[in-house]
């Protein structure tokens, strides 16, 4: 049993080297640190990501680490997951079509001793890809100037955490992390004219840790209603990391090299959500959170052309999400449909940037789903998790992003602990 836990660990630490850094073509992931992923399972993307209240025996649900505390005693979980997308890119009468492709996510769950569970596994954080031209005439003596704008890399989490059931209806959990990834910009401008080709190359490794708090309080309100609600703090601090960038004349060779130091920050993150369970066949949920991105600077280009830390280019953003899962009856032998779980899902975000002093794109997003049992010689436990997502992503004058998303996750759930027995 040691073995197969320790395999397990490797197995999914060892997963950090697979997940792709290029998971978007977004030109908005220029901003900041990039887009920020959805850092939740396959059961709650169906959901369009619910999950603080979210508190099950069956699943590792790395949004609120109190939940661990739930997990079955007789059970190791493991959750894999990948996802591809189609965008369409619209500016004026102009429309690009991108494809993307990723692997998000491994983690595992197992309970450690009555009433405490931990959990592993490596998550995303965000997503940096784009690559595109924007040109701008001048005037008959200037021509016209073309930029060229490239992009790739973002950040990635490994973590490790615990949830104790301190009493029969609070649990608390924390996750302890390690952030790390590079971020690699460039900017080459040509001119139709004189004047000279200059390139701007803006570049971070980012290595620091992550912490998160989290709280859920479960009641039963009647014989066949729960009631949950989840709560977390993710702590903000300083990445204590160095941004550069290199600004080269292209035609004579010259360079100048700007460095700044402590350059990028964690928000404080404060998350609630409130979860109504039926007869454990219905399952509705909100959630909300907030980060405090308005309160930190970050590097950029000021008007004297000089690379420094410049406040006003991040804003607070928030979420909301409210989520549905419905399982006929989960125990049904003769009917399989009767044991799928139904998710349906609905989302709205505000950007944590702004453009050029304006706010970014807002987010609008719905979400459809099935969790199907997969069967085997010894349970139907494990579950393929199906979903897909619709995001529509614009602000005034600027690029309306509309991109479907399918997401597969598998949750295998095997009973490793389980003592068995020979007649």
């Amino acid at each position: 049993m040691n073995k197969k836990l320790l395999c397990g660990f490797v197995a999914i630490t060892l997963s950090a080297g697979a997940l792709a850094q290029s998971g978007t073509n977004s030109p908005y992931s220029q901003y900041g640190l990039g887009i920020l992923s959805d850092r939740s399972q396959g059961f709650s993307r169906g959901m369009n990501g619910v999950g603080l209240a979210l508190r099950q025996g069956n699943i590792a649900n790395t949004l609120n680490p109190a939940s661990y505390s739930a997990i079955d005693s007789l059970t190791m979980i493991f959750d894999l997951g990948v996802s591809g997308q189609i965008t369409n890119f619209k500016e004026g009468g102009t429309k690009v079509n991108a494809r993307n492709a990723d692997f998000e996510y491994a983690v595992g769950s197992f309970r450690l001793l009555p009433r405490l569970g931990m959990a592993f596994g490596v998550l995303p954080y965000t997503n940096v890809g784009y690559s595109y031209e924007a040109t701008t005439y001048r005037d008959a003596t200037n021509g016209t100037i073309t930029d060229a704008h490239q992009g790739d890399g973002g950040l990635h989490e490994v973590f490790i955490g615990a949830g104790w059931q301190v009493l029969k209806p609070l649990s608390v959990g924390v996750n302890i992390g390690y952030l790390w990834g590079e971020i690699n910009r460039t900017v080459t401008s040509s001119s139709t004219s004189y004047i000279n080709s200059m390139q701007r190359e803006y570049s971070t490794s980012i290595s620091n840790y992550k912490l998160e708090a989290g709280l859920q309080w479960q009641q039963q309100i009647s014989r066949n209603d729960v009631l949950t609600l989840g709560a977390t703090v993710g702590i903000g601090h300083n990445l204590n990391n160095e941004a550069k960038c290199v600004v080269s004349n292209v035609t004579n060779g010259t360079d100048s090299t700007f460095i700044v130091n402590d350059a990028f920050s964690l928000p404080m993150v404060y998350s609630a959500g409130l979860a109504w369970n039926h007869r454990n066949q219905l399952l509705v949920e909100a959630d909300f959170s907030l980060r405090q991105w308005g309160s930190l600077d970050c590097p950029g280009v000021n008007a004297a052309g000089s690379y420094t830390m410049q406040s006003g280019l991040l804003k607070d953003s928030y979420k909301l999400a409210a989520g549905l899962d419905y399982v006929p009856n989960a125990y049904s032998r003769r009917n399989f449909l009767q044991r799928v779980h139904y998710r349906l899902g609905a989302g709205y975000a505000t950007p944590y940037y702004n453009i050029n002093g304006k706010e970014g794109p807002k987010e609008l997003s719905i979400s459809a789903g099935f969790g199907i049992p997969l069967q085997n010689n010894w349970n139907n436990r494990s579950v393929l998790n199906v979903s897909a997502q619709w995001v529509h992503t614009s602000a005034t004058n600027m690029i309306t992003e509309n991109t479907f998303r399918l997401n597969l996750g598998i949750t295998f759930n095997e009973r490793w602990f389980a003592k068995w027995k020979i007649d």
